[in-house]
């Protein structure tokens, strides 16, 4: 059985013989792409410099994530000992920081203004962390925690 491969190639054109040209927008989309990453790097490095000048103890996890990603995670700490939680958002608006289980620590406002927000865990069982931006927020947030 033979393979037929049919190409076919349409053009819009004025019907006046010249060759209709189309505009494109990828070089702008491709500067306001890396105009938006070399953004998000800058407001990375704020953020992670505002905790590198509160930080002591022994990292045990951290990161920097978009604030529209937000932080979910579930760190693997020692049951019975306290830990604490230092976060610091650069951007606009702000987000919350909510610990599972309750009484693990305190819900908190994270505004996005580089402002370090602290927090003491007490590891009684698996604690799950999630900061959620507030609507419209944008920015970084970075994180860690210390041993205490």
């Amino acid at each position: 059985m033979a393979s037929v491969l049919l190409l076919a190639s349409c053009t819009s054109g004025a019907g006046d013989g010249k060759t209709a040209h189309s505009t494109t927008s990828a070089p702008t989309a491709s500067a306001s792409q890396a105009a938006a990453k070399a953004q998000e790097e800058k407001l990375k490095n704020q953020a992670q410099a505002a905790l590198g000048a509160v930080h002591s103890g022994t990292l045990v996890e951290g990161g920097a994530e978009r604030v529209t990603d937000g932080i979910h995670t579930e760190p693997t700490l020692s049951q019975g000992r306290t830990y604490r939680l230092i976060l610091a958002c650069a951007g606009s608006g702000s987000a919350q920081l909510t610990l599972t289980p309750a009484n693990a620590g305190s819900k908190s406002t994270v505004p996005c203004d580089q402002t370090i927000v602290q927090q003491r865990i007490t590891a009684h069982r698996q604690v799950r962390i999630d900061v959620d931006g507030a609507k419209g927020s944008t920015g970084v947030i970075a994180w860690q925690i210390d041993t205490v």
